[in-house]
């Protein structure tokens, strides 16, 4: 992969696994130094109770050709994110990715039960940690006049996510980047919001009891799991994205993998090239 990012500073918050450890792997290809953080540690798991680490993303990113530098950190508190923020020198991209949500879901459950301790915590730990990080670390980015925020999220906003507080949730996150891209368009910060499609990260292979070497499999569970991506074809998008020069004009947009991979050129690491706008469109999922 060329070295478009070569020089760059990047903090990926929540890169533990998913979307974030393809994003913060991506932008290390590229030859950015890579901040990754989460709660998940080789001394201890999180609630999410996953196996992968960001000890372990850090080394991908190195292995990758850049530089990963894992620090623990639970965004929701002020004070370890400013801690955080405080170690670095400058940041030319900050990819807010923090989710935690799984064990607060309630899928199947109509909104008039839903249990709204768990609501506010998912929305605590999706959406004011995502507001708390770009608070402490926007003030690296003002100073240089310069920088990107990615938001990532899950779906463009159009169409209902089948569970309110899940709905609600990424929503919000589509209008932190855009109420952060007005706000930060006199300092000359890009602020955007990027959906992935399917999204076949680690918690996904193991639903559908596959593997990435035998991942097509998991079709006889769903037939729409063969129109799913890595989670390096996002981060292969933000890659694009982050060493773009014309990035600015696209500031408060929600951006799609699938849309990003046209424009760049981009496949994903098995050759093909998902497009999950399309196939939503074709099946009428």
């Amino acid at each position: 992969m060329e070295k478009t990012l070569t020089g760059k500073i990047a903090l990926v918050a929540g890169a533990t696994r998913g979307a974030g450890r393809g994003i913060a792997v991506e932008l290390g290809a590229a030859g950015a130094e890579v901040w990754v953080t989460g709660r998940s540690t080789r001394a201890a798991r999180s609630d999410m109770d996953r196996p992968e680490t960001i000890e372990e993303t850090a080394e991908l990113v190195t292995a990758a050709g850049g530089k990963g530098v894992a620090v623990a950190c639970d965004h929701s508190d002020p004070a370890q994110v400013a801690a955080l923020i405080d170690r670095l020198d400058r940041l030319d991209v900050l990819v807010n990715d923090i989710w935690g949500g799984d064990p607060l879901s309630e899928w199947g459950t109509p909104f008039w039960q839903l249990d709204v301790g768990k609501f506010r915590a998912m929305w605590e730990r999706a959406v004011l940690t995502h507001l708390i990080t770009s608070q402490h670390a926007v003030h690296l980015m003002i100073r240089e006049r310069a920088g990107l925020i990615v938001e990532v999220t899950d779906g463009v906003g159009r169409d209902y996510r089948g569970n309110l507080a899940y709905d609600l949730t990424k929503t919000a996150v589509n209008r932190l980047a855009l109420a952060q891209a007005e706000e930060l368009r006199e300092h000359g910060i890009t602020a955007v919001a990027v959906t992935p499609g399917f999204l076949r990260s680690e918690a996904m292979l193991d639903l559908f009891g596959v593997t990435e070497a035998d991942w097509r499999d998991g079709a006889a569970k769903d037939p729409h799991f063969l129109a799913s991506e890595t989670p390096h074809f996002v981060g292969r998008a933000i890659a694009a994205l982050a060493a773009d020069p014309s990035v600015a004009e696209r500031t408060g947009q929600v951006l799609t993998s699938w849309d990003l991979a046209e424009e760049y050129g981009i496949d994903d690491v098995d050759g093909r090239r998902p497009h999950w706008g399309r196939h939503f469109a074709s099946v009428q999922v």
